[in-house]
């Protein structure tokens, strides 16, 4: 599979089947994920593979958009992507390195978790990235340390949907020029 194959082929999975994420194909995925680029090789994303009982638990973290919910209790499993806080966009003596503050984490943490779902999809697997949920149970519920912060839920498995491409935009509205 080429990268424009992967590109254009992946999609956003909302169904799966019944079939378990074997954790060998598992560790492949975010092993392939792990190239993905990060402030200063800082390298700030970790991953929890969140099933059974945890996982509908953490499907009723996402009352913000009840939908995200089936979503979860429909998958196999669930992957937390974290960070580690303070590393990312940060100099060594804790000082922002540039303007852009502490938001480099999560410019991070969008280039992992969209190298993880490439990466699945390789794999034959299925994802969707949710980001509407309530942070603070989530976490909670994840037992996550002080110096990580839950990024974005990612649910995976094998599909049972094939959804078509959305329409995209023209490279005529997408791209411009300046000299």
């Amino acid at each position: 599979m080429t990268a424009d194959e992967c590109i254009r082929g992946r999609r956003s999975i909302r169904r799966y089947t019944d079939r378990p994420v074997s954790r060998e194909v598992l560790a492949k995925v975010v092993e392939t994920a792990s190239y993905a680029p990060s402030w200063k090789n800082t390298q700030i994303t970790r991953y929890i593979a969140v099933e059974g009982s945890k996982k509908d638990a953490l499907a009723k973290c996402t009352t913000l958009f009840p939908g995200n919910g089936a979503i979860i209790e429909n998958a196999p499993m669930v992957i937390a992507v974290t960070i580690i806080k303070g590393r990312s966009g940060y100099e060594r003596d804790g000082s922002f390195s540039t303007p852009k503050e502490d938001r480099w984490q999560m410019y991070d943490a969008g280039a992992a978790c969209e190298a993880f779902c490439l990466a699945a999809y390789e794999q034959g697997l299925g994802t969707v990235i949710l980001g509407l949920f309530d942070e603070k149970d989530a976490s909670k519920l994840l037992e996550l340390p002080e110096d990580r912060e839950l990024a974005a839920l990612i649910p995976i498995g094998w599909p049972a949907e094939n959804p078509s491409a959305p329409k995209r935009k023209t490279v005529d509205d997408l791209l411009s020029y300046q000299s």
